[in-house]
């Protein structure tokens, strides 16, 4: 790792709005109870202004204001108290200001304008980014046609832009929903997505680039400014609102998700039953698989792409592809309209796909992964995913996900340098195996590692190890890394220091928790970035009750960002159920995971 609007794909469709409907007397229940909760957070925001309005009188008069405080109320001080809680303040007021004049609202009252207002500033980062989506195709008319390189990384970056348009749109549609202060949690971790995307363009143009195309990277930061700072203050919004539910709700938040719950353990597009069948240890034999692929033609596909583009789109219930023993030499990638796949094989060792693209032979990073999962919901069991190309190659991913509610047990990811991208989104991973050397995970996703082995191998002369390099971008993305009870071991005979990661970006997070660290990891623990430059003082890297000869913490970093030590309290916020926000998405009847410490 070097350093024309599109549709949205998760909008209520048919079926949606059929049980939508059959919803509507739960649903009035849910908005009698909202109305209550955003009456509540506008009084408490409708307060501390009128509190420092007084004060600000009293400092400036030297005597005490009128007591008709609330007839001061106006939406521009509602605004302002909304956009105080934001990175980019300025350009919040000056986004939201013209919210009284372009709103659709049929009303700016004030018990309804914090809801509005969150709205409007997620219509006013769509429209931002509609208007530059076409920035990619522009450059590459720019470029000369024999920068293969570069317009590899414009092309990543329209496939990035029009995720980034979904994701927001989607958004969109679950803040107009009657209940949507039971979504916040999705919404937050599609608009990390979006940042994610912005900064991974970025990204990309700075790998792919040439030194004679700084003027273009600099142009396209330049471009996407408005459009991070946009997204930013709505995360930011979103954030703060979900505090003040909490702080002055008369309903906390867990009673008020249970409201909009059916009940049971797992999410609507969940069949328990189906899920039951496939943990059993010969799911082979006892689930039948709606698709089969299989090289010597007994399947209903010889190839996984195959069985893949022939799942229905944004299908609702799952799809199961049985995949049988074999390599398969091929690059496959799940579409973000391929929802709810269910893939499993004969074993990580048995089954396997291998490729071998990578960043020296052209390839970007976003690009080069063997097998690249974007459609909601994919779950992977007993699959091998491998990248042959070798350290000399660089940057070359065995598999990428950018999926939510993505979920791997007990598969296999071998590469070296970049072996595991776990780009963004949520991503649970249970009893794997995890081989590499340069920032072997990496990527900006909400995800958790348990029960994993985790193996650093012997990488290129004068190479050292980084088993991790996280990049979160935003002090409010609800991402990061946890290492839970996993095991970090030599593959094979490693010489070379090897360090538990390195923060990636300025806010980058990583904890381990009650892992098995050997020998092999250097006593420092971590490294810089750059390595004659301590990180920021906004990451937040961490270790919690590790055992084994390398999780020693006497001669570990001395950074602002590092925590050798947590509280059982905050080590907590870093298992599945809290760090998720809930894990009812996980299919816990096809992959076990643990709840506590």
């Amino acid at each position: 790792m070097n350093n024309s609007p599109f549709k949205g794909y998760s909008k209520v469709n048919e079926a949606e709005e059929i049980a939508f409907r059959k919803k509507t007397r739960r649903r009035l229940l849910v908005i009698a109870l909202s109305t209550i909760l955003l009456v509540g957070i506008v009084g408490a925001i409708v307060g501390t202004v009128i509190h420092k309005s007084n004060n600000n009188n009293n400092k400036n008069n030297g005597s005490s204001s009128s007591t008709n405080g609330t007839n001061n109320w106006s939406p521009n001080s509602i605004i302002k108290a909304i956009c105080t809680e934001t990175n980019y303040p300025d350009t919040c007021f000056s986004s939201l200001s013209s919210f009284s004049t372009n709103s659709s609202s049929s009303s700016n009252n004030k018990f309804d304008l914090p809801e509005e207002l969150f709205k409007y500033s997620l219509q006013v980062a769509l429209n931002e980014l509609s208007t530059i989506s076409s920035l990619p195709d522009n450059f590459i008319n720019r470029t000369n046609v024999n920068d293969t390189r570069l317009i590899v990384a414009l092309k990543d970056c329209k496939t990035l832009f029009g995720d980034a348009i979904d994701e927001l749109n989607d958004s969109i549609a679950s803040a107009h929903h009657d209940s949507w202060l039971n979504n916040i949690d999705d919404i937050r971790i599609w608009l990390n997505a979006v940042l994610t995307d912005l900064e991974t363009c970025l990204d990309g143009l700075d790998e792919m680039s040439s030194n004679n195309n700084v003027l273009l990277l600099s142009e396209m930061r330049t471009c996407l400014q408005n459009s991070t700072m946009y997204t930013s203050n709505s995360l930011a919004i979103v954030t703060n609102i979900v505090g003040l539910v909490d702080k002055f709700s008369v309903i906390p938040m867990q009673h008020r998700k249970l409201l909009s719950s059916d009940g049971g353990d797992y999410p609507d597009w969940v069949n328990e039953r189906d899920m039951r069948r496939l943990l059993d240890q010969n799911a082979s034999a006892v689930m039948k698989a709606d698709l089969t692929v299989a090289q010597d033609g007994t399947g209903t596909h010889t190839t996984i792409q195959d069985a893949v583009n022939a799942v229905t789109k944004k299908k609702q219930t799952r799809t199961v592809i049985y995949v049988k023993a074999g390599v398969y030499f091929e690059n496959v990638i799940v579409a973000k309209e391929h929802w709810n796949i269910v893939m499993y094989g004969d074993g990580s060792t048995n089954t396997t796909v291998s490729g071998s693209l990578n960043y020296a032979d052209g390839a970007s990073t976003f690009k080069c992964g063997t097998f690249q999962v974007n459609g909601k919901g994919f779950v992977a069991r007993d699959i091998g995913f491998k990248n042959t190309a070798g350290p000399e190659k660089h940057q070359a991913v065995a598999l990428r996900s950018s999926a939510d509610l993505s979920v791997f047990y007990r598969c296999a990811f071998d590469a070296y340098q970049d072996t595991l991208y776990t780009h963004k989104n949520r991503q649970f991973y249970r009893d794997c195996f995890i081989t590499g050397t340069v920032d072997f995970i990496f990527g900006n996703a909400a995800v958790v590692f348990q029960n994993c082995s985790i193996q650093p191998r012997q990488p290129l002369p004068n190479q050292y190890n980084t088993i991790t390099a996280q990049g979160k971008i935003d002090k409010d993305n609800a991402t990061g890394i946890s290492i839970h009870r996993c095991t970090i071991t030599a593959n094979g005979q490693v010489t070379a220091r090897t360090y538990l990661g390195r923060p990636w970006k300025n806010f980058s997070t990583t904890v381990i928790m009650g892992s098995m660290i050997d020998g092999m990891v250097d006593p420092a623990g971590w490294i810089a970035w750059s390595q004659n430059t301590e990180p920021p003082t906004t990451i937040y890297y961490a270790e919690y009750n590790n055992s084994g000869p390398g999780a020693a913490l006497d001669d570990r970093v001395k950074w602002a960002g590092y925590r050798p030590a947590m509280s059982d309290e905050k080590a907590h916020t870093f298992t599945v159920d809290p760090f998720f926000k809930g894990s009812r998405w996980i299919p816990h009847a096809i992959v076990p995971f643990d709840t506590s410490l």
